[in-house]
C-alpha cells in the first residue's frame, strides 16, 4: 500500500493536534479547522479502505522503531477502514445539522472548547478503530469519556451538569472494570498487543491452566464496555444524556460514542480473546438475554415517553439491544447482523436527532408531542428527515433499518431452538413496539393544519428551511427568535437531504456493504 499504510495514524494525530490549535483560536477559526479536519479524516479514510480493498488482507503499521511485543501497532483491513470512512461521514453531518442551534445552546466565549472536545472525540475513536495495542486502546476510552462528558456538559444547564455527572459515573465504572480487565490479561499472558495475547490464550486453552482467571478476565472486559456502551441494565443515564445536550452532541453521542466501545468490544472477541474461546466461556448467552431485554425496555420506555428527544434515547437503548443480540447469537451470521446495524443505526438515529430539532424550532420550542402536532406541516425537511428515519426504525423495505432485521432474522434461524424461538419473538415484539412510538409521532406531526383547532396559529407558518422567524408568548411578554441566516437553512436542508440519501443507499446497497463486513471479520482472524 506504500505511503497509504501511514494513513490511519495520520487521521489520529491530525484530529489530536487540531484540538491543540482549537484551544488558542477564536470560535470561527475553531469551527472552519474542525470541518476541514473531518474532510481531511474522510479523504485519508476512504484512500485507505481503497487500498484494503485491492489488497485483500490486514496491514499491520508500527509506531515507531520497536517491533511487537515491546512496540506499538495499528492493524488495519476493511472493517476498521470503513469504519472510520463511515464515522467521519456522521460525525460531519452531526455537527453540521445542529449548527444553527450553537447560538443558542452553547456561550459564545465557549464555542472554541465545543470544537476541542468534538477533535478529541473523534481523535480517540479513530483509535478505537485502528489501534492493535489493549492499553493504548483503553487510554484512548478515557479521552472517548472526558471528551463526550465535555459535550454535554458545554450547555451550563441544570438537566445537562446532572446528566452529565451521571455519565462521568457509570462511566468510570465502566472504565474501572475494563482496566482490571487489561490487568488481568497482562497478567496472564504478559503481552499487551492484541496478537500477541491472543497467541498467548491459545496456549492457555490448549493447556487447560488459568481457565477460571481467563473467564474471569474476559467477564471483565465485557462488562466494562457493556456499561460504557448503554447495554440493560446500565443505561439509566443515557436518556437524559442524549435528551437535554445540544442537538449536534446528541447525534454524536447515539451514533458515534457507544459504537466505538462496542466496536472495541468486537475486537477484543476475535483478535484479542478469539471467538472460539469467547463462545466456550458461555458469556455470549448472557449478552444474549440482555440484549433481549434491552429490546423490549427500551421500547416500551419510549412509548411511555411524551418528550420527543428523549423518546429518541430510549429507542437507541432497544437497538443497542439488537446489536448485543447478535452478539449473543455466536455465530458469524450474527456479528454480521449487528456490525451492520451499527450502520444503521448511527445513520438512522442521528438523522432523527437532527430532524427533531427542526420540528421543536417551529413548535415553539417545545419537545412535547401535543406541541408538535402539525409541524411536519410547518417544516418539511425535517418532516421528511423524521419520517424517513422513523421508517427505518420500524424496518420498511428500502430502508437500512429493513436490511437489518431481515439479517438477525437470517441469522436466527440457523440457531437452536433454545435461541431462535426467543430471538424471533423478540424481534417481532420490538418491530411492533418501534411502529407504535415512532407511527404515533409521526401521525402526530403530519396531522393535517385543519384539524389543528386551538393551536391553528401554530401552523400559519408553513416553510422548508430550518425555521422561521416566529414570536412566541411567555407571560405576555412578546419575544422575537434570533433570525436563521439563508446559508444555515440549506446548510440543514443539505444535511437532510444526505441522511435521507445515506439511509437509503444503505438498503439499497446492503449486499456489497454486507459483503464487505464479511471480509473485514475475515481479516480479524
Amino acid at each position: 500500500m506504500g505511503f497509504v499504510r501511514n494513513f490511519p495514524a495520520i487521521s489520529i494525530l491530525i484530529c489530536m493536534f487540531a484540538a491543540i490549535i482549537s484551544s488558542g483560536l477564536p470560535r470561527k477559526a475553531a469551527r472552519l479547522l474542525n470541518t476541514l479536519v473531518i474532510l481531511a479524516v474522510f479523504g485519508l479514510s476512504l484512500t485507505t479502505f481503497i487500498g484494503c480493498l485491492q489488497l485483500g488482507e490486514p496491514v499491520v503499521y508500527v509506531m515507531g522503531i520497536f517491533p511487537a511485543p515491546w512496540g506499538n501497532e495499528i492493524r488495519f483491513g476493511v472493517l476498521e477502514s470503513g469504519m472510520a470512512l463511515f464515522f467521519s461521514i456522521i460525525m460531519l453531518l452531526s455537527i453540521w445539522g445542529g449548527r444553527h442551534k450553537m447560538k443558542d445552546e452553547v456561550a459564545r466565549d465557549k464555542e472554541f472548547l465545543y470544537y476541542v472536545f468534538i477533535n478529541l472525540l473523534f481523535s480517540s475513536l479513530l483509535a478505537l478503530v485502528y489501534t492493535n495495542d489493549l492499553f493504548t486502546a483503553y487510554v484512548f476510552v478515557e479521552i472517548n469519556t472526558i471528551s463526550a462528558c465535555g459535550l454535554i456538559v458545554i450547555r451550563e444547564n441544570g438537566r445537562t451538569i446532572e446528566a452529565g455527572v451521571r455519565y462521568m459515573i457509570m462511566s468510570l465504572l465502566g472504565s474501572g472494570l475494563l482496566l482490571l480487565g487489561i490487568m488481568m490479561t497482562y497478567d496472564i499472558t504478559g503481552h499487551l498487543l492484541m496478537s500477541n495475547i491472543k497467541e498467548a490464550v491459545g496456549g492457555i486453552v490448549s493447556s487447560g491452566e488459568s481457565l477460571v482467571p481467563l473467564v474471569v478476565t474476559i467477564a471483565l472486559l465485557t462488562t466494562g464496555l457493556c456499561i460504557k456502551s448503554a447495554l440493560f441494565p446500565f443505561h439509566s443515564w443515557l436518556p437524559d444524556a442524549y435528551g437535554y445536550s445540544t442537538v449536534s452532541s446528541a447525534a454524536i453521542l447515539s451514533s458515534l460514542v457507544s459504537k466505538g466501545y462496542i466496536f472495541l468490544l468486537i475486537k477484543i472477541f476475535y483478535r484479542v480473546i478469539g471467538f472460539d474461546t469467547v463462545k466456550s466461556s458461555r458469556l455470549l448467552n448472557v449478552l444474549f438475554v440482555f440484549g433481549l431485554i434491552a429490546m423490549i425496555s427500551g421500547s416500551v420506555s419510549a412509548i411511555r415517553e411524551n418528550d420527543i428527544r428523549r423518546m429518541i434515547a430510549f429507542s437507541s437503548i432497544a437497538q443497542i439491544g439488537y446489536i448485543y443480540m447478535g452478539f449473543g447469537m455466536g455465530t458469524r451470521a450474527g456479528m454480521v447482523a449487528s456490525i451492520f446495524h451499527i450502520l444503521s443505526h448511527a445513520a438512522t438515529k442521528s438523522m432523527l436527532f437532527i430532524s427533531a430539532i427542526g420540528l421543536t424550532d417551529v413548535s415553539h420550542g417545545s419537545r412535547h408531542f401535543i406541541d408538535l402536532t402539525g409541524s411536519a406541516h410547518r417544516n418539511k425537511i425535517a418532516g421528511i428527515g423524521f419520517l424517513t428515519g422513523s421508517l427505518s426504525m420500524v424496518g420498511i423495505p428500502l430502508f437500512s433499518g429493513f436490511i437489518s432485521k431481515l439479517q438477525f432474522m437470517d441469522a436466527a434461524v440457523s440457531l437452536t431452538y433454545a435461541k431462535m424461538l426467543p430471538a424471533l419473538i423478540v424481534l417481532g415484539i420490538s418491530t411492533i413496539l418501534n411502529a407504535i412510538y415512532f407511527m404515533k409521532t409521526v401521525l402526530r406531526i403530519y396531522m393535517p393544519i385543519e384539524k389543528l383547532g386551538a393551536n391553528r396559529a401554530q401552523a400559519d407558518v408553513v416553510t422548508n428551511t430550518v425555521a422561521t422567524p416566529q414570536r412566541m408568548g411567555i407571560n405576555g411578554v412578546v419575544i422575537e427568535k434570533e433570525r436563521i441566516t439563508l446559508r444555515e437553512e440549506k446548510l440543514y436542508g443539505f444535511v437532510i437531504h444526505l441522511f435521507v440519501i445515506l439511509n437509503i443507499a444503505l438498503g439499497v446497497c446492503s449486499n456489497t456493504i454486507l459483503d464487505w463486513i464479511r471480509a473485514g471479520i475475515d481479516m480479524f482472524s
